[in-house]
């Protein structure tokens, strides 16, 4: 069964966390230069695929000791809170992204697919859907959070990017995020301590 509270509190952690990442970035100069379709479709089924890996990694915490889950959770969701508050403003414009000869939905899906499965790999929000798993033992509310999550900002970044980052600050987004993920962590290991 499927707790929308629990898909609903991963929606908004991972929605927050991808929002400043560069793969939203490189989502946004696809969608600028190819059909805005073809360019989701490549970058959901990637993000589908890491999601699932994700909440796989996540499940097999599950099977150690509830205070060992939530201190390694703690520790994980600190140490990613960190990493958004540290974070440079990059802006990677083109960097990395190679223009297919053609327009087909192969060659667009795939290179959309390709860079975000490359980019996503043991990127912060992948880890962050597994400590999820971990920490609520709910695999399919969690995926279908995280999925919907990252399905929303790459449709953001593909077609609305621009207007968006006029109207709210990286920086802004980037805080919230980390607040959000300290809070988490902190909850997490008093858990742990507490028992």
């Amino acid at each position: 069964m499927i707790s929308f509270t629990v898909t609903a509190l991963v929606f908004g952690v991972v929605f927050l966390a991808e929002l400043p990442d560069k793969t939203a970035l490189a989502g946004l100069v696809l969608g600028t230069r190819y059909r805005a379709s073809y360019v989701f479709a490549g970058v959901a089924a990637a993000f589908a695929l890491h999601v699932a890996l994700a909440v796989a990694a996540g499940s097999v915490l599950t099977l150690l000791p509830q205070q060992i889950v939530h201190a390694l959770t703690g520790v994980l969701f600190l140490g990613g809170a960190a990493v958004l508050l540290m974070a440079k403003d990059e802006d990677d414009g083109d960097a990395g992204i190679r223009k297919p000869e053609n327009q087909s939905f192969w060659k667009v899906a795939g290179t959309g697919f390709m860079l975000i499965l490359v980019a996503e790999f043991g990127d912060l929000t992948q880890i962050m859907t597994a400590n999820l798993a971990a920490r609520y033992d709910d695999p399919l509310s969690v995926g279908l959070g995280a999925v919907l999550a990252l399905w929303a900002v790459a449709g953001l970044g593909i077609v609305g990017g621009k207007a968006l980052m006029k109207k709210v600050p990286l920086r802004l987004i980037t805080k919230i995020a980390a607040v959000l993920m300290l809070g988490l962590g902190v909850w997490s290991l008093w858990e742990a301590v507490a028992g």
